[in-house]
C-alpha cells in the first residue's frame, strides 16, 4: 500500500494507464483476428481490407509502447505475406 501522497497518485495513474493499454491491446488483437479469420475463410478481398485496417492499429500500439516495435513489424510482415499468398 502506498504511503506518500505522490505514491498514491502514481498508483491511480498506473491504474488508469493500465485500463487504456488493455483497451488498445484488445483492439489490436481484434484487428489481427479479423485478418486471420478472413485468411482462413479464403476471402482475399476481405483479408486485404482487414489488413489495411489492422496495420495502423498495430503500428500505433508499438508507438504507444503496448508492444515492441519489432514485434509490430513482425506481425505486419507475416500477415502481409499471408494475405499476398492468398491473392495468388
Amino acid at each position: 500500500m502506498a504511503n506518500t501522497t505522490s505514491a498514491k497518485k502514481a498508483t491511480r495513474r498506473t491504474a488508469r494507464q493500465t485500463d487504456v493499454n488493455r483497451s488498445r491491446r484488445s483492439r489490436m488483437r481484434t484487428c489481427v483476428r479479423k485478418v486471420e479469420e478472413a485468411i482462413a475463410a479464403g476471402n482475399a478481398k476481405a483479408a486485404a481490407e482487414a489488413l489495411s485496417e489492422a496495420e495502423p492499429v498495430i503500428v500505433r500500439a508499438a508507438q504507444r509502447g503496448i508492444i515492441h516495435k519489432n514485434t509490430a513489424a513482425r506481425k505486419v510482415s507475416r500477415l502481409t505475406l499471408r494475405v499476398r499468398a492468398l491473392a495468388k
